[in-house]
């Protein structure tokens, strides 16, 4: 059942309703919960938290055609993993040379924040996992779908998109792309996914680093 009207308190609160959809994942190590950084994170939080799983960042960056820089020609993803759009590279016409310009620039960019969210800590083992991708809401969906892209390539057992609030169109579109589909609500009247929280505050990079650090020494406690 999907609430209609209803808004979220915040993130933290989104993450827990989440988690009340995906109790079937519960105390699995062989479930992953990733965050979309930066929204997705106090979510993924709180969801693996109640679920009591493992938790890590999932970074995305566009790679924008070099003279229309909004347009998607692929995206370089946490992994080492770089996907292109072959329709998008072939109508246009666009140059091995000038992908590999524009992939370099964005996966030094994307090193850049990783190291900035995990220090020297590895990131989680995807290969063979049932993987929960989580963002605090979807509108267009585009950073979810690069990342699904992106994701397989990493070669998971199963994944699951989850999100609290999206647009029901883009919801509908992404579950043809993935095993498991959760979009908590789904408006007819969606114009935006700040509109369903009470508190839709910025995250910061320094609230991501933090929230992965303290899932890192739960972990730590519970393996003493």
């Amino acid at each position: 059942m999907h609430r209609a009207t209803s808004m979220f308190r915040n993130r933290e609160e989104a993450g827990r309703e989440l988690a009340s959809r995906l109790d079937a994942y519960a105390h699995s190590p062989a479930t992953l919960v990733l965050g979309l950084p930066r929204g997705g994170v106090p979510v993924a939080y709180e969801l693996a938290e109640a679920l009591d799983v493992e938790m890590d960042i999932f970074l995305v960056r566009k790679l924008g055609v070099p003279w229309e820089p909004e347009l998607a020609m692929g995206a370089v993803a946490s992994g080492d993993v770089r996907v292109i759009n072959p329709e998008v590279v072939q109508s246009l016409g666009i140059p091995e040379e000038e992908i590999e310009a524009v992939a370099r620039r964005e996966r030094e960019v994307l090193l850049e924040r990783e190291r900035l969210f995990r220090g020297d800590s590895p990131p989680a083992k995807i290969e063979g996992r049932n993987v929960i991708l989580v963002d605090d809401g979807l509108a267009t969906g585009s950073s979810m779908r690069a990342a699904i892209t992106a994701l397989r390539l990493q070669l998971p057992a199963k994944i699951v998109a989850a999100v609290p609030v999206g647009a029901p169109q883009t919801c509908e579109r992404l579950r043809q792309e993935v095993d498991e589909m959760i979009c908590a609500v789904m408006p007819d009247s969606f114009f935006a996914v700040g509109q369903w929280y009470v508190d839709f505050s910025p995250v910061t990079d320094d609230e991501v680093r933090d929230l992965l650090q303290r899932f890192r020494q739960r972990n730590a406690r519970q393996t003493l």
